[in-house]
């Protein structure tokens, strides 16, 4: 089970879009409201409702996490209506996002990864030394399950070039995931990729989304994103 509270966008027309959010181990999904996340997007006067998801540490561990996204988030907001639905992660809950991608392709239009969390710094290394996200190959990984599940799904993403879903990164340069976060962000299409200064913390996450948005589509009609996984 996950929980969930929606902040819908005032006053705003048009086709609306669902933005779920998705906190990191140990933040609650509550902090995205209590640091203005939800806030500077209804302040463009988007289309925008934010639903703010607290899926359990163990539905990660479990592997289970995609599967209730899907039954607890996904489904009741199709059964409301929403056609458009991004995906917004931080650290841990950017595994969520790319999880829910791989086992639900076509479910969402787009995903945002802050700081993502791309494995154990032993995952990390095995990227490096296989050059890079589209190098690698689980056979002989160390990695776990779950995070083959993931890195799977993003280097047969990012060899496609696929156009769906839109997505995009943002990360601080003195964050400790940054080694990871750099070898994404080579292999994604510059325009799709913000830095900043800072480190793994809700400063630089609130900096990083404030010009995310400035780039998003969020307003814009479904397939008019561009392909998202080469430069």
């Amino acid at each position: 089970m996950i929980s969930r509270q929606y902040h819908k966008a005032p006053g705003a027309g048009g086709e609306r879009v669902l933005l779920v959010m998705l906190p990191g181990a140990g933040s609650h999904a509550n902090e995205f409201v209590e640091h203005g996340m939800a806030e500077a997007v209804h302040a463009r006067g988007l289309a925008v409702d934010v639903c703010v998801a607290q899926p359990d540490l163990g539905l990660y561990l479990d592997g289970d996490v995609a599967a209730a996204l899907h039954c607890d988030v996904i489904e009741p907001a199709r059964a409301e209506g929403y056609a458009r639905v991004w995906l917004l992660g931080i650290s841990l809950g950017c595994m969520g996002a790319l999880l829910y991608a791989a086992a639900y392709a076509g479910d969402v239009e787009g995903i945002v990864l802050l700081a993502p969390f791309l494995g154990t710094k032993g995952t990390v290394a095995e990227l490096g030394r296989a050059g890079g996200l589209r190098a690698w190959a689980p056979a002989q990984s160390a990695a776990t399950p779950q995070e083959q599940r993931m890195l799977i799904w993003l280097r047969d993403f990012l060899i496609q070039e696929a156009a769906s879903p839109a997505l995009y990164l943002g990360y601080g340069r003195e964050d400790r995931f940054a080694t990871g976060h750099r070898l994404l962000a080579d292999a994604l299409p510059s325009a799709r990729v913000i830095s900043t200064e800072g480190g793994h913390e809700w400063d630089t996450w609130r900096r990083l989304w404030r010009l995310l948005l400035n780039t998003l589509p969020l307003d814009a009609a479904r397939g008019e994103t561009g392909r998202c996984g080469g430069r």
